[in-house]
């Protein structure tokens, strides 16, 4: 199976390299890693440039448009058969590529591993992903907490394409590909860490968000999913 990796980038130039650097290795040679990039500088596009010259790494300008449309313009140019999503500042581990891959060849459409989160310097802050997010499958479960995060996800291209386009207002693109995946097929959870998780107070909680817009984007979500019809 093809694997393509897609990182959408915004001023990520302080460390694309380092995650990229952590990808290229588990990659074999048929496969791919694109890079979309946001910004209104050249500046990632310069901290890009010494893996530019790897064959599969393809730089291409971003829609400008929000990092929802920029990573839905990434699952429309991907070639793979399935598709790794990537933010610019992670760190994958070793040995990441071939547990998720394992997990799709034995069935599953979709695969979200665990994360050790860390600080800027990636020193471990004492906690995973799933004990953070308290992460599980479920379409209920996932609508009234999602524990979709998308640096952690795999998905085939059954599950993606299913997902495409992606529904006006969408209030998180990770949510809509997690959900739309358990409609189509199985989805996987990986308890170990597979990937060192740069974060902060102010992302960890998700920012300040009324309960009224937490309300709404479930309204929305709900309606995307009643909206939905598996092909």
């Amino acid at each position: 199976m093809k694997i393509s990796v897609l990182v959408a980038a915004y001023n990520g130039e302080k460390y694309i390299a380092q995650q990229l650097a952590s990808i290229l290795p588990q990659l074999g040679e048929g496969d791919e890693v694109l890079i979309s990039d946001d910004s209104r500088t050249s500046k990632t596009k310069e901290a890009c440039k010494p893996f530019l010259k790897d064959p599969r790494v393809t730089y291409l300008e971003g829609p400008h448009a929000g990092v929802d449309k920029n990573k839905e313009f990434l699952l429309r140019q991907c070639t793979g058969d399935a598709a790794f999503l990537s933010d610019q500042d992670d760190v994958w581990l070793p040995g990441k590529v071939k547990k998720v891959m394992a997990a799709i060849e034995g069935g599953a459409c979709c695969v979200m591993h665990n994360a050790r989160l860390t600080d800027d310097e990636l020193n471990p802050i004492g906690e995973t992903l799933f004990e953070n997010k308290h992460v599980g499958t479920g379409l209920v479960r996932n609508v009234i907490r999602n524990g979709y995060t998308g640096c952690c996800m795999a998905l085939t291209r059954e599950a993606f394409e299913a997902a495409l386009p992606f529904p006006e207002k969408l209030p998180m693109h990770d949510q809509w590909l997690g959900l739309v995946s358990e409609r189509v097929g199985r989805v996987a959870l990986i308890d170990e860490p597979l990937l060192l998780w740069r974060r902060n107070e102010g992302s960890m909680t998700g920012g300040r968000t009324s309960p009224l817009q937490k309300l709404l984007w479930r309204v929305e979500i709900v309606r995307a999913l009643l909206r939905f019809r598996k092909s």
